[in-house]
């Protein structure tokens, strides 16, 4: 195919429309008529010589070709705009911008503090506003209404750039006075009662049931594997309410290391290491593609990674 035949602006409408998974929504994303992005819809499927979307009873559903071509449309329109971007640098010390990162309770807690210190001096008059994972879509990160998502994820689109801020192990935190740090074995660990903790994704959350291990995550993941359950008695998705829960109660929160470290210091606290493997886990950072080429979102991009290589 000549690439000087084609029409480049169906391009565009291929980006919006594998956005906004509607032709209403695209056609007024793109502020054109609805019989206009129908037929450049019409166009697409005989360009690609596939249907690009089909109805489905979910809704209009994207093809595999489709989902293949996104990523690469994407990154292709995103290096345009940021070519044809009258060129404008990014000065952190007189900018007012307000950043919105989606981040877990473990993110928060362990990174974003020092990133909020660091911003303090770097970049005084720019504000973050954090933003809990159950009041993100991926929807919303896609359209950049936020700048980025910090958590641990199962899965992310693939339009989506992402990079690994960490791994991190996993720690048990109980109170010293708890029965079990006198002989921390495998068999004392499930004999004691537990803490669970979690938080991944986006969007908004629902009850868990203890019979199901599939959905309780890494830590009885691997005890299943062992043929060994645990004895939950607080589902929780606050570290720090986890944290406490151990601190006061003879409860035991098996968490990621560096969330277990905010209380390395308090003397009525003990840290102990599972009695079992468990994998370390990924803290991940995503944005969306049309961010990527952002200048102040390359600096806050590059400003986390360094404050995260320093924690480490």
């Amino acid at each position: 195919m000549n690439i000087a035949k084609v029409d480049l602006n169906l391009l565009v409408y291929f980006d919006v429309l594998m956005r906004e998974r509607s032709v209403t929504r695209a056609a007024a994303q793109l502020s054109i008529t609805q019989p206009a992005m129908s037929n450049g819809l019409k166009r697409l499927r005989e360009l690609f010589n596939d249907p690009i979307l089909v109805r489905t009873s979910d809704g209009m559903t994207p093809t595999q070709r489709a989902l293949q071509l996104q990523p690469v449309v994407r990154d292709a329109i995103s290096r345009l705009e940021a070519a044809i971007q009258p060129k404008s640098d990014f000065d952190p010390l007189t900018s007012e911008r307000t950043f919105r990162i989606m981040a877990s309770d473990y993110a928060e807690s362990t990174l974003l503090l020092e990133v909020i210190r660091q911003l303090n001096q770097q970049a005084p008059n720019i504000t973050l506003d954090v933003i809990t994972p159950s009041d993100v879509t991926f929807h919303d990160v896609e359209h950049g209404k936020v700048d980025m998502a910090i958590n641990r994820f199962e899965e992310l689109p693939l339009s989506f750039h992402q990079k690994v801020i960490w791994y991190d192990s996993f720690s048990c935190v109980v109170n010293k006075q708890n029965p079990v740090v006198k002989q921390f074995t495998l068999d004392k660990y499930l004999k004691g009662q537990h803490i669970w903790v979690s938080k991944t994704g986006f969007g908004v959350g629902v009850g868990i049931d203890p019979n199901e291990v599939q959905k309780l995550g890494w830590v009885d993941l691997e005890l299943a594997k062992l043929g060994r359950k645990r004895h939950i008695r607080v589902f929780t998705r606050h570290y720090h309410v986890a944290l406490q829960l151990a601190r006061e109660q003879n409860l035991i929160a098996t968490l990621p290391s560096r969330a277990a470290k905010i209380y390395k210091d308090d003397s009525n606290m003990v840290i102990l290491e599972p009695p079992f493997d468990i994998p370390p886990i990924a803290l991940k950072m995503a944005w969306s593609a049309l961010l990527q080429h952002d200048a102040g979102h390359i600096w806050l991009r590059r400003l986390i990674i360094d404050i995260a290589k320093e924690l480490s």
